[in-house]
């Protein structure tokens, strides 16, 4: 199966690369035009206070040298006022090895910045303070689940083995090829440099962590427990990582088939059928109406083909901003895709299974129920559970017990809701939580596995039926003037 898609993992690449070579070239006109206008104008705001700042640390340059370099503190408050925020510069090191890396990095002052750069082992190059149109186009985002938790059993393995944490995220630091990776772990230690602890470290990097993921660590920081959350926490996200590979691997092979399927279309539309047009024209042959219907359509989509295109993009455009921005659009997209056969079972098994496991993990971490239920309420991107979720603090708010929010509900099977009211009763909600999520991570593969042996075939009959129609179109008339022939 890897061998055969491989060809379409490089042609996607290919048109990947052809779609943001646009926006790379309005990005390097656009760093151009503003930094002839930068040419031309006065430095910002920040700029001189960098200025002052360095005109002050010419003054105190003298006493500096005689303190050794062991104790200087990269510490935001060490020698120059902070500013009301702090500025990213960009710089180039050279690391043991003699390779060149080039990054950013935010801090108070660009001495902080080479303080630090230093005391990890780098050479630096140079550090400046980046233009205004220095901008990068796509950031690091969000870790993705299988990168989280190769990190995550890396961490652990290392404080097992009594490596401080702090020198264990620089080892993932320095092991990153990616520079937006390194880039990441760089600002935690130098979150752990000044002080802060590991989720607080983790908070400050944004959108970058999951909030689940923080909020474990810092129940973990306050039992000293780190090394069994971080195990915990990969495995979790393993799995999670697992059951998106089996949906990806599901869509895929379809979704290869579909484009196929409309560009072979397409192309005997525009191109074969015209052919035969011009020749029932010149014979002037009688035409039965599939034959017309197929001759409409090739017409239609021979010059309008760019209005189709335009209409097609404006309608994703339009879906989009609406199931982004319009909850009511999207709560209704949600349950009405919940409940197409197969499709909906996927959604249901796949949302019941993060719901449980996730829930389980805060439990078994001793996080308090309700800090477990706002989490989950912010981990679910579906509105439908996050209305249920959003009901149960309600009702644990007036002292009810979580399962009322659940019951009866069609988006939370029958077997999930029976066992969390016998894991209330019983007083072992953690455990019966992990045995549902076991339960319907099954019920998801299956549904996976069903999904992909039921649309290959519906895919292949529908473009045999469609291909066979428009060539049965032609065949048809031709028939016909052979028989006019003979």
């Amino acid at each position: 199966m890897e061998t055969f898609l491989q060809p379409f993992i490089w042609i996607y690449h290919f048109v990947r690369a052809v779609f943001l070579l646009p926006a790379k070239i309005l990005n390097y006109a656009y760093t151009g035009v503003l930094a002839i206008i930068d040419h031309f104008t006065h430095k910002n705001r920040i700029q001189m206070r960098l200025e002052e700042q360095e005109k002050d640390a010419e003054v105190e340059e003298k006493i500096e040298d005689m303190i050794p370099s062991e104790i200087i503190s990269i510490s935001p408050n060490r020698s120059v006022m902070p500013l009301e925020k702090k500025i990213s510069f960009r710089y180039v090191v050279k690391n043991d090895a003699g390779q060149t890396i080039k990054s950013i990095f935010d801090a108070y002052s660009q001495e902080e910045v080479y303080n630090f750069l230093t005391n990890e082992g780098y050479q630096v190059v140079s550090i400046k303070p980046r233009k205004p149109y220095d901008i990068e186009l796509f950031g690091s985002g969000r870790m993705r689940p299988g990168d989280l938790s190769f990190a995550l059993t890396q961490l652990s393995t290392y404080i097992k083995a009594g490596i401080p944490l702090i020198d264990s995220v620089r080892i993932l630091a320095k092991q990153s090829t990616k520079p937006e990776k390194r880039r990441i772990y760089e600002k935690i230690v130098y979150e752990l440099l000044t002080g802060e602890n590991f989720s607080t470290a983790l908070e400050k990097q944004g959108k970058t962590f999951p909030k689940l993921l923080v909020n474990m660590i810092k129940t973990s920081e306050m039992t000293g427990d780190l090394a069994n959350t971080l195990d915990d926490m990969a495995d979790y996200y393993t799995s999670i990582d697992q059951t998106r590979k089996q949906m990806i691997s599901a869509m895929t092979y379809p979704a290869i088939i579909f484009v196929m399927a409309i560009g072979v279309i397409a192309f005997i539309l525009m191109f074969v059928v015209p052919k035969f047009i011009e020749m029932f024209e010149e014979q002037d042959a009688p035409l039965p109406w599939i034959t017309k219907f197929v001759i409409n359509a090739s017409n239609f989509l021979k010059y309008n083909y760019y209005w189709l295109i335009l209409a097609l993009g404006v309608f994703i455009f339009v879906f989009y901003m609406l199931y982004k921005n319009v909850t009511g659009f999207k709560k209704a997209v949600q349950t009405m895709t919940m409940h197409i056969p197969i499709v909906g079972n996927i959604i249901i098994y796949n949302e019941v299974t993060t719901f449980t496991k996730t829930f389980a993990s805060l439990l078994n971490h001793s996080v308090f129920i309700t800090d477990s239920m706002t989490i989950l309420s912010q981990l679910t991107n579906n509105e439908v559970y996050k209305k249920i979720i959003n009901r149960s603090l309600v009702n644990l708010s007036k002292g009810s017990k979580i399962s009322e929010a659940f019951k009866g509900q069609w988006a939370f099977p029958v077997v999930a809701y029976e066992m969390l009211v016998t894991g209330e009763n019983t007083g072992q909600l953690g455990l019966m939580m992990e045995k549902v999520s076991e339960h319907y991570q099954n019920l998801h593969k299956n549904a996976v596995n069903q999904l992909k042996s039921l649309i290959e075939p519906i895919m292949i009959g529908l473009l045999a039926v469609i291909v066979g129609g428009i060539i049965l179109s032609i065949i048809i008339p031709m028939f016909s003037l052979y028989s006019e022939i003979q």
